[in-house]
């Protein structure tokens, strides 16, 4: 494997850019994962600029928690719900009728447990706001996209800076949950639909981000320019072409060469 040129990044001094003129990205990867882990690392074909686009999951990626199994907990079921939840990011259970299986153990929880859940519960990733708020000053559409709940992704996502959210919906009635969803399912599919539709609004050469840590964020990681796991399944992180296991999520904007002084920091 040849390395036409190595160098460390102008802004970040812990971060080393490779230009790769041929060989598999793959191999780089394992090489680089062999020496070096833990480590935060990105492997592009073409120079690594700041993306126009970026698409990423919610739980355990912008945020530390799984919103469901946190919310189970209120119920008195977290460790029944948690371990569905395990297997699922795994790839070992389909996503769809796993998440139908945990909706329909919270069915009479109160509405209202979910708003105590986020509000004592749930907590953004570090460098998750900075993150966010940095790429949308650098003109970068941002997106929420989850196999969560909107209850929790819309106050998440406004508190962060995303511009728009795609989930899925809790069915309620008479204020306690029904146990069912409402419309139809956010799964790995339609993660990878919501990357390449908004692409499409933004032209065939704009860069695109994405960011996940579980078997459901797999085809999105796969169909980015970049796609970077964090703190990922072994799944998902083989799958992407880069990963953080190191930093925070400030990590990418050093992997995208963006100087501190130029981040939006809340």
């Amino acid at each position: 494997m040849r390395v036409a040129m190595a160098r460390m990044l102008e802004h970040h001094g812990g971060a080393l850019h490779l230009s790769l003129p041929d060989g598999e990205e793959s191999t780089l990867l394992q090489v680089l994962d062999s020496h070096f882990a833990p480590s935060d690392v990105l492997v592009s074909r073409s120079d690594i600029d700041v993306p126009r686009l970026f698409v990423s999951d919610m739980d355990s990626t912008m945020i530390g928690q799984e919103c469901i199994d946190e919310l189970a907990d209120y119920a008195g079921i977290k460790d029944k719900i948690a371990v569905i939840t395990e297997r699922a990011m795994q790839g070992e259970l389909d996503f769809e009728d796993a998440l139908r299986e945990r909706v329909s153990l919270l069915a009479g929880l109160d509405e209202d447990a979910v708003e105590r859940c986020l509000a004592d519960r749930i907590r953004a990733m570090p460098g998750a706001q900075t993150l966010v708020r940095t790429l949308r000053a650098k003109g970068c559409r941002t997106v929420l996209v989850t196999g969560g709940f909107h209850h929790f992704a819309d106050p998440i996502a406004d508190r962060l800076g995303f511009q728009r959210v795609v989930g899925n919906r809790l069915d309620v009635a008479d204020g306690k949950l029904t146990g069912a969803l409402a419309g139809p399912i956010t799964d790995s599919s339609v993660k990878k639909q919501v990357l390449h539709e908004e692409l499409e609004q933004l032209g065939a050469n704009a860069i695109s981000l994405a960011t996940g840590d579980g078997a459901n964020d797999i085809p999105m990681l796969q169909s980015a320019d970049y796609g970077l796991a964090y703190r990922a399944k072994p799944v998902a992180r083989t799958a992407a072409n880069g990963w953080v296991d190191y930093g925070d999520l400030t990590s990418i904007l050093k992997l995208l060469d963006i100087p501190e002084t130029e981040w939006v920091r809340g």
